[in-house]
């Protein structure tokens, strides 16, 4: 037998260490969601994560400092809204009606995008009956800005100003709760309702709903503020 030079060149398809690293990190929030979904903050733990992640505590340690980081980032992605917010922003025409209609489109479509992982809406139902610091920066990140920037402002134009902080804010709230009740209650909405059984194909059709529905009862609050 003869041994033959071979000449070892990199492929230029190979993954880079960066590359690398992020895919690791996606592994590690993916399996912390789930598992945080099944057992919540306390009873999950580092071990069970990386079991199901297929990696060793040593990734889990070089990506985050610690469990309580872990579960903060994990919150973040399974609740964060500024891709829809961004979106939303884009899409707006002057009219603050579009505007409202591109809010709640982007927002029911992110909620109900079939691609979004079971354990986002499981986790996030934890997060409300249990609040836990990772809520905080939530709020600050996602949830304050949507509103303060974006939502409110659009509800006072559509009200003509004539309505305080306090009262945009329960509209706020009024408008936004439509969309997250398909998330949440989708289980029951699937049950009580056959023709929604698959809640994820009726995007545009709730979108639409909720628009046109408080559209409607904005109107007629703005028209009795006009009156008194």
């Amino acid at each position: 037998m003869f041994k033959t030079g071979v000449v070892v060149t990199k492929d230029r398809h190979e993954i880079s260490p960066d590359t690398s690293e992020e895919s690791t990190r996606e592994k590690i929030l993916n399996a912390a969601g789930e598992v945080f979904a099944e057992e919540g903050f306390e009873g999950a733990t580092v071990r069970a994560i990386t079991e199901r992640a297929g990696v060793n505590i040593a990734a889990v340690n070089y990506h985050f400092r610690d469990k309580g980081e872990l579960y903060t980032k994990v919150v973040l992605q399974a609740c964060s809204v500024q891709a829809a917010l961004q979106d939303a922003m884009a899409d707006a025409a002057d009219s603050p009606e579009e505007r409202l209609r591109s809010i709640v489109h982007h927002f029911v479509r992110y909620l109900l995008d079939p691609a979004r992982p079971d354990w986002m809406r499981r986790l996030k139902a934890r997060e409300m009956a249990n609040p836990t610091a990772a809520l905080d920066e939530l709020v600050e990140k996602n949830l304050r800005p949507l509103r303060d920037e974006f939502l409110r402002p659009t509800l006072r134009d559509l009200t003509e100003g004539r309505f305080n902080q306090r009262e945009l804010g329960l509209i706020a709230s009024s408008v936004m709760s439509q969309c997250l009740y398909f998330l949440q209650y989708q289980p029951i909405i699937e049950r009580l309702n056959p023709d929604f059984k698959n809640l994820k194909s009726n995007v545009v059709e709730i979108a639409d709903h909720v628009t046109r529905f408080s559209l409607a009862a904005i109107r007629e609050m703005t028209r009795q503020a006009r009156r008194s």
